[in-house]
């Protein structure tokens, strides 16, 4: 259970879907309510089948590109404190990596479940990198049962968060919104932080000290 709650939690917190619901809000406004739950449900399978193949298939992306588990995780530590400061300074709208053109090219089209929603709103760099290595680190089958529960339970929370997204930007509005998202932004900042900080000590002591 423990092992369950740290990857929910480490997931949700980097994912961050309330930083979603601004823009559902806005690219679903002239949606039925059938519409947006399809949208929302279509939007949390996508996310989960991307968290999947990054848990599963992205060791085998490294090792063809020769890239080392601490480089990684540094390097999505980086991306990780990145999202944690903009989402601490409320300017999460701006690096959840849709611009203007992008939203209005979506609103034009049928779909925006896998672009720009699934990716790259919520499963984004952070989350991807996160994942691989949380791969490294829980070599067991029943480790990983639980990691892919943890996902499941993640993708099911964003569902539900999303076709309430109307309803909670109502009741919350933006300032509760951002209010929320920046307490998110301060757990963030720290799992970066953790993960550089651990790569740091693991290169260190491979470095022989004579």
């Amino acid at each position: 259970m423990e092992l369950f709650i740290y990857i929910f939690a480490a997931l949700f917190s980097v994912i961050n879907p309330l930083g979603a619901i601004p823009i559902f809000v806005g690219l679903t406004q002239d949606d039925s309510l059938a519409e947006r739950s399809r949208i929302s449900f279509w939007t949390a399978v996508n996310v989960f089948i991307i968290l999947l193949i990054s848990f599963f298939i992205g060791q085998y992306v490294l090792a063809f590109f020769g890239i080392s588990i601490d480089a990684l995780r540094i390097a999505g530590g980086f991306i990780i404190v990145n999202s944690g400061f903009s989402l601490l300074t409320g300017k999460f709208k701006k690096t959840r990596g849709v611009n203007k053109k992008v939203e209005n090219d979506a609103q034009k089209r049928n779909d925006i479940a896998l672009t720009p929603l699934a990716i790259p709103m919520l499963a984004g760099p952070g989350s991807i990198s996160l994942l691989i290595a949380l791969y490294q680190d829980y070599t067991a089958i029943e480790q990983k049962i639980i990691a892919c529960l943890a996902m499941a339970a993640v993708a099911l929370v964003i569902f539900l968060m999303l076709r309430s997204a109307h309803y909670l930007s109502r009741i919350l509005g933006a300032s509760g919104i951002v209010a929320i998202s920046r307490i998110i932004g301060f757990i963030v900042i720290a799992i970066g932080v953790q993960y550089i900080s651990s790569s740091v000590v693991n290169i260190l002591k491979t470095i022989p000290f004579n």
